[in-house]
């Protein structure tokens, strides 16, 4: 069975800071969406961090995973992990929760 984690992003410099890094970290959440690992992302309202909704084997896996993104890389953000188990969801997500 599939984990599930919602990320809670939290920028530790002013967004305007981040736009050197912007471009690199799409390019790595790609990866994330390539292997069906994300579902959605993007920053939040006031731009103070973002969230990243992910899938894994395990936790670890989601967090070994998002190691090696550049804003965790080059300090610039924070990350907290918040393992659900998602129990109701519209029908067009049923593959992606049960991990197909």
């Amino acid at each position: 069975m599939k984990r599930h984690a919602v990320i809670i992003v939290t920028y530790t410099v002013p967004f305007e800071q981040l736009s050197q890094h912007v471009t690199d970290h799409r390019s790595f959440l790609q990866t994330g969406y390539d292997k069906g690992m994300l579902l959605f992302s993007g920053p939040q309202n006031p731009k103070v961090g973002g969230i990243i909704v992910a899938r894994g084997e395990s936790l670890e896996e989601i967090k070994q995973f998002m190691a090696d993104d550049p804003f965790l890389k080059r300090r610039v953000a924070n990350y907290q992990f918040i393992e659900f188990e998602p129990l109701k969801s519209q029908p067009f997500m049923g593959d992606w929760i049960a991990g197909k």
